[in-house]
């Protein structure tokens, strides 16, 4: 039988339908071209797939591919788009563990310092208890041993002379012997009658008292790491601060710190910063009150009416919905009547401007003092003359002013302390730029230091600074809770007050070249040597004498008195290095020597105190018995909420004015 052979183009039954070839566009299940895709399947369709998903949406193979593209090239973009963040993240948490780590470093070498400090102290205090015992048992065995040596003598002396009376009496007698016998009995009467020291004339106690066991426990105790686990991202805010808030008029903000997984944090001391800025780009001052359980209150007063942003900070990084935005309106009139407002907000960990908490601040500010009628207009004087071109519209003591709001050269945002150096500069803390700007007595910049930080050398809010005899700056920086030591041209030499020190405010330098410390946030002064040896302290919060409500700055008169404006006591007071106190002024109210919430401060060739009064936007200036004398003539450009203040080398002040962010000179009869 014959084989019948099939042609290629035969049309027999079995190759009535042609078998797609492998490749990328055809149906998984049957194998054949794919011209359709079922969306709810997410599967290529062949026209053998048809009645399988007759109910199921259908677009062409082609434009499910297309659609698929663009899903995947969108997700890309976004995914890729997460790189810049991650990259900026990585960044920043490397930049936070080399800060660690610096930290780290830093409190090692306090560490080791401390310690060694301690060492030598014991060593000394060694070297001093053994020299006493010396001393001590010198004198005690002298007196003894000239007891021993005469008891010594007096028994030679009578056994000598009993001896040779035996003698005698063992010869004949005779008158040849009588002349010596008579001799002998003349020397044993005397000797009869002599005086020894019998009994002691020194005891032998010698005895150590040393109280080791609340020694032993300080040391056992000696130092504290602290740190917590709080973040940012995870902490948050809560209160009527946040809300709507009445001029004048205290308002609450309470944060809670949680940690990375949200729980909430147990302990204190989390570095946290809070700034209410307001409409005029001005910043409002605050208290952070730490309750060491992982809540924080900030309490805070603001001047004037209209919309404001609190801006929250944890480690410099903003919590949860930071920044706030805020409502103030004004309290109705009658409400104003009955329960006046008075300075309330005190230096916030941030050590922010200050503003007027009263409703009436804000219209007192603009006023000059020589337009009221309780103040005596200080005339002007013809000392100087304008170092700048501007014309001022009305006659007053104004020279010169610098400065506007920003970051460059001759920018200030937040300017605190001010001083002025012997070689004819001005230099100013820019508190919020975290550097220090130095110019010339005539307004000229010169240069600009300090770099943004938490480490040794780096500025994180300066807000004090001062100029030691030997040329180098001194810094205080309220958040690095340290002072820091800068040489003539900027350059990092030195820390101190690390571990002590918890808000340093103000800085100045006495006749001794001790850096005085006015620490804000403890209410205490500090003196300590260049080396950082703390030489004193003195102070506490509260409302007495010696004690201070939010302490500002400091100046230091030609007999080394040291004067502290005490902010909330509203208040100047004067005290020796020992902390005694020579002499308080001041009580809070408009008139004549009267402040609210004095702050800079300066004291002339002759004694007089000038002082910064922060809340009546006003320059003061005092007898060295704390009786007022005069305002300085601010009409022409009014201050609003002056802080740092000092006397440049040719005679003039100067002081910061904070809200309005520039430095300003006045003329000065001294």
């Amino acid at each position: 039988m014959e084989a019948h052979q099939h042609s290629p183009d035969s049309s027999s039954e079995e190759c009535t339908v042609l078998e797609a070839p492998p490749g990328k566009n055809t149906c998984p299940q049957h194998g054949k071209v794919a011209d359709l895709f079922c969306s709810a399947c997410e599967s290529a369709l062949c026209e053998d797939c048809g009645s399988d998903h007759d109910d199921h949406p259908k677009v062409s193979l082609s434009e499910a591919l297309e659609q698929h593209r663009s899903r995947l090239q969108e997700r890309l973009g976004a995914v890729q788009g997460r790189l810049p963040q991650i990259s900026d993240a990585l960044s920043f948490v490397k930049e936070i563990l080399q800060q660690l780590t610096n930290q780290r470093a830093s409190i090692e070498e306090d560490i080791q310092s401390s310690f060694e400090d301690l060492h030598k102290q014991l060593d000394v205090r060694k070297s001093v208890l053994l020299m006493e015992l010396e001393v001590t048992y010198g004198l005690k065995q002298k007196v003894l041993q000239s007891q021993i040596d005469s008891l010594i003598r007096g028994e030679g002396d009578i056994t000598t002379t009993c001896t040779q009376t035996e003698e005698a009496l063992a010869g004949e007698a005779c008158v040849a012997n009588l002349q010596v016998e008579r001799k002998l009995e003349e020397r044993l009467k005397e000797l009869a009658g002599l005086r020894l020291p019998c009994q002691p004339e020194e005891n032998d106690q010698l005895d150590l008292v040393m109280e080791t066991d609340g020694l032993r426990k300080s040391v056992h105790n000696l130092g504290t790491i602290v740190t917590t686990s709080a973040v940012a991202s995870q902490s948050e805010a809560m209160g009527g601060g946040l809300e709507q808030c009445i001029v004048g008029h205290p308002a609450s903000v309470t944060i809670v710190t949680r940690d990375k997984s949200g729980g909430a944090c147990k302990s204190g001391n989390a570095i946290l910063s809070a700034e209410v800025f307001t409409p005029d780009g001005s910043i409002v001052d605050g208290e952070i009150v730490d309750h060491k359980n992982g809540t924080y209150e900030f309490v805070y007063t603001v001047p004037k009416e209209g919309n404001f942003s609190l801006a929250l900070r944890l480690y410099d990084q903003h919590i949860k919905g930071s920044p706030f935005k805020l409502t103030i309106t004004r309290a109705s009139e009658a409400e104003a009547e009955v329960s006046p407002s008075t300075t309330t907000a005190t230096n916030s960990a941030a050590n922010a401007t200050p503003s007027t908490g009263s409703s009436e601040g804000a219209k007192r500010r603009g006023k000059s003092p020589g337009q009221k009628k309780k103040g005596s207009k200080r005339a002007s004087s013809a000392l100087g003359t304008p170092r700048r071109k501007t014309q001022n519209p009305i006659e007053d003591d104004l020279i010169f002013k610098i400065g506007t709001k920003g970051r460059n050269k001759g920018e200030f945002t937040n300017l605190q302390g001010v001083a002025a150096s012997s070689s004819g500069k001005i230099l100013i803390a820019d508190s919020n730029n975290q550097c220090v700007q130095v110019f010339s007595n005539e307004g000229e910049f010169k240069s600009r230091f300090g770099v943004r930080g938490r480490s040794p050398g780096q500025l994180q809010r300066p807000t004090g600074v001062a100029v030691h005899p030997s040329g180098d700056i001194i810094i205080a920086d309220y958040d690095n809770k340290w002072v820091s030591i800068f040489t003539c041209e900027g350059k990092f030499k030195a820390k101190l007050g690390s571990g002590r020190l918890m808000g340093p405010k103000g800085v100045s330098v006495d006749q001794n070249g001790h850096v005085i410390v006015v620490d804000n946030k403890s209410c205490t002064v500090f003196i300590f040597q260049l080396t950082g040896k703390l030489i004193n302290k003195f102070g506490s919060r509260g409302n007495g004498d010696k004690q201070f409500a939010g302490p500002h700055f400091a100046a230091v008169n030609k007999n080394n008195e040291i004067i502290i404006t005490d902010f909330h006591n509203h208040s100047v007071k004067v005290f020796t290095p020992e902390g005694e106190l020579v002499l308080k002024f001041g009580s809070n109210g408009e008139g004549n020597g009267q402040f609210n919430a004095p702050t800079g401060v300066a004291v002339d060739i002759n004694g007089n105190i000038i002082v910064a009064d922060w809340g009546n936007s006003r320059i003061q200036v005092f007898d060295g018995s704390g009786s007022f004398l005069s305002y300085i003539n601010t009409s022409a450009d009014p201050l609003y909420g002056p802080q740092g203040l000092a006397l440049t080398s040719d005679g003039h002040v100067v002081v910061a004015d904070s809200g309005n962010h520039c430095f300003k000179v006045y003329r000065y009869l001294q």
